[in-house]
């Protein structure tokens, strides 16, 4: 019988643009770290932390480093556009591939609908009726001005790649502006030192709180922008030089930027202006006080310089151009995301459509911006959603540290442009401090993120498993039917997830909960492994750490000192205190890691990549996998030569 020939995986990215200079793809992830963040996490910080959240930045700043170094060498080695989401695929096959690809969808498409709300929330200080007490959007007013936005954002990235990276320029230059007038004005005309000391000491909540504010009030929220260098990197002109050097600038450049900022902010407070008493951080950001809603234009507006009181009517200014600039670059991320799923698999092939004139995923971009749109829907507030956002994302960045080891021993003959140093040791640290930050992110965090992720797994049976032959679709049809009902009625049995209002109070039967989400998502699995062909079952086998993994950090999350209320402090009747919970997470963490690494196999995508000798699309001849070229391999296929590739 004839062998059928392998598709060609790359196919689809041979129609990108790359036109992107090591400066556009600096500039798009110093546009995606530039954004809402420097508007609102300063305040939110402060009040969860006091003046340990300059601390606070730093601590998120050289865990995300570690992360982005991890990626560094693998970008290097195969940058694709979408490319967080390809790598797992690459490593660990379908399933592993498809339940972080769904994460980090997830984050990717909610984002752009995040900064849109911060412009609106900014501007209801001088635009009365479009966001209420809560610092919630209001219907129809404040909806509709975010629906605005994300039109706003969808034009700008229509017009094309080159437009995209040339006009962001213009922007992140004054993204760059701003925030370091505004610290060298704050420091030099409005600094409080007793604000770092005299009112509780410098960490007059205790350092738990620090540790706890990374992940929870917008810090790490603001560094992820990083990650748009590795996202666009299928349309870069050098790839294997530029992705790498643009991914770790970028870190560097916003941790020196967020820290003056922390700083500024801190030595600025006005006690009796933010109406709240002398030495109270908690009460800085109220619900609904105007300094929840223009924290750094309240700020200067009561420093009584005519200078600074001048200057916050230019921040207010800056609060539409911030956001705006980092919700269409994220939302182009989130049409690369869509496509670089579809690429791999989970989603219709038809998300891959490239427009002719502007060479941009053009499908997933109309996708992209319409689910975003349907994130105004619940009226969340920034401060609501950055969390959850933040938890999300962070938990795909956990394949950074694991991937790079396995690429090594996958694909060691691929070129590395970039090699990461002490790999040994910085790979599994930079796993251990996604996730740390996800532990950070508190119970109440965790339980809405692992219950959107899991509520996906049936459109893995119902889809990706039988287009790839793994198993029937009856028989994908039912399991995957019969896990979502059960997962719902769980979900809403616990109060955890699907609730507007989650309890403080631990949940009495919490043991028993966990016992049956233990049942269902293992039991979803072991059904998957028995009912698919050879293929699918050790694509399954190589997922058992990720599934030990998350179920592991649910249960830490609950009962250690971030755990039951979701709140510092909060009354729990059994619990890990800290620091002991840390250890237990860094214990698991580490096993995990080993576990994830000796999973890792040769993928047939991977080994089609090693095939063509090179991990850049377009410099090689197309890979022929098992001895039978690609229907697309002839002589009228061949890729064009890209300018400066």
């Amino acid at each position: 019988m004839a062998t059928a020939a392998k598709p060609d995986y790359d196919r689809a990215d041979r129609q990108l643009a790359r036109t992107m200079s090591v400066w556009q793809l600096f500039f798009l992830s110093m546009g995606g770290i530039i954004g809402s963040g420097w508007l609102f996490a300063a305040i939110a910080s402060a009040s969860v932390a006091g003046p340990g959240a300059i601390v606070s930045w730093i601590v998120g700043g050289v865990l995300v480093l570690f992360v982005a170094l991890n990626y560094a060498e693998v970008a290097g080695m195969l940058p694709r556009s979408g490319a967080i989401v390809r790598y797992p695929h690459l490593t660990h096959g379908g399933y592993t591939g498809f339940i972080l690809g769904w994460t980090y969808l997830l984050s990717a498409v909610s984002v752009p609908a995040i900064e849109a709300e911060a412009v609106v929330t900014y501007a209801s200080s001088y635009i009365h009726g479009i966001v209420n007490s809560s610092s919630e959007l209001t219907w129809p007013s404040g909806i509709l001005f975010g629906i605005g936005l994300m039109i706003l954002f969808f034009i700008i990235n229509y017009v094309g790649i080159r437009f995209l990276s040339q006009f962001n320029a213009f922007v992140t230059g004054w993204k760059f502006l701003i925030p370091g007038l505004t610290v060298i004005f704050l420091l030099v005309l409005d600094l409080h030192t007793k604000n770092f000391g005299n009112y509780g000491g410098f960490f007059p909540l205790g350092t738990q709180p620090v540790l706890g504010a990374v992940a929870s009030t917008g810090i790490v929220f603001s560094y992820l922008g990083f990650r748009q260098a590795l996202d666009f990197g299928g349309e870069a002109k050098n790839p294997q030089r530029d992705v790498p050097t643009a991914t770790i600038m970028s870190v560097l450049a916003g941790m020196v930027i967020y820290v003056l900022l922390q700083v500024a902010f801190t030595g600025g407070i006005n006690w009796g202006f933010f109406h709240v008493h002398v030495g109270d951080w908690a009460a800085l950001k109220a619900a609904g006080s105007a300094a929840a809603n223009a924290p750094f234009y309240v700020l200067m507006k009561g420093s009584g310089t005519a200078l600074l009181g001048g200057f916050a009517t230019i921040l207010l200014i800056d609060a539409f151009i911030s956001p705006t600039g980092t919700g269409y670059i994220y939302l182009g991320t989130s049409s690369r995301t869509v496509y670089g799923l579809s690429v791999v698999g989970y989603l219709p092939k038809q998300f891959q459509s490239i427009l002719a004139s502007t060479k941009i995923p053009w499908l997933a971009l109309v996708a992209s911006t319409v689910v975003g749109c349907l994130f105004f829907l619940p009226l969340p507030s920034w401060y609501t959603l950055v969390g959850i956002i933040t938890s999300a994302t962070v938990l795909t960045y956990i394949m950074g540290g694991i991937g790079l080891p396995i690429l090594r021993r996958t694909a060691g003959s691929l070129s590395r442009p970039f090699r990461l140093w002490g790999a040994e040791i910085l790979a599994p640290v930079g796993f251990l401090g996604a996730a740390l930050i996800v532990y950070w992110a508190g119970f109440f965090t965790l339980a809405i993120v692992f219950a959107a992720v899991f509520v996906a797994l049936p459109l893995f049976v119902w889809f990706y498993a039988p287009m790839k032959g793994w198993i029937s679709a009856g028989a994908g049809g039912v399991l995957g039917l019969v896990f979502l009902v059960l997962w719902i009625i769980v979900q809403r049995w616990g109060a955890y997830a699907l609730t507007a209002a989650p309890s403080a109070i631990p949940h009495p039967a919490f043991g028993v909960f966990y016992f049956v989400t233990i049942c269902l998502i293992v039991g979803f699995t072991a059904a998957l492994w028995y009912l698919s062909n050879e293929e699918g079952r050790k694509a399954v086998s190589s997922t058992w750490w990720l599934i030990f993994f998350l179920l592991a950090m649910f249960a830490i999350s609950y009962y250690g000192a971030y755990g039951a209320a979701g709140t510092v402090g909060a009354p729990k009747l059994v619990g890990i205190p800290f620091p002991s919970d840390i250890l237990v997470v860094i214990m698991v963490s580490l096993l995990s890691y080993g576990w994830a690494v000796h999973s890792g196999y040769e993928t047939e995508e991977i080994a089609a990549i090693v095939l063509s000798g090179t991990g850049v699309v377009g410099e090689g001849p197309i890979a022929q996998v098992g001895g039978y070229s690609p229907p697309e391999a002839g002589p009228t296929a061949a890729p064009t030569p890209q300018p400066g590739g």
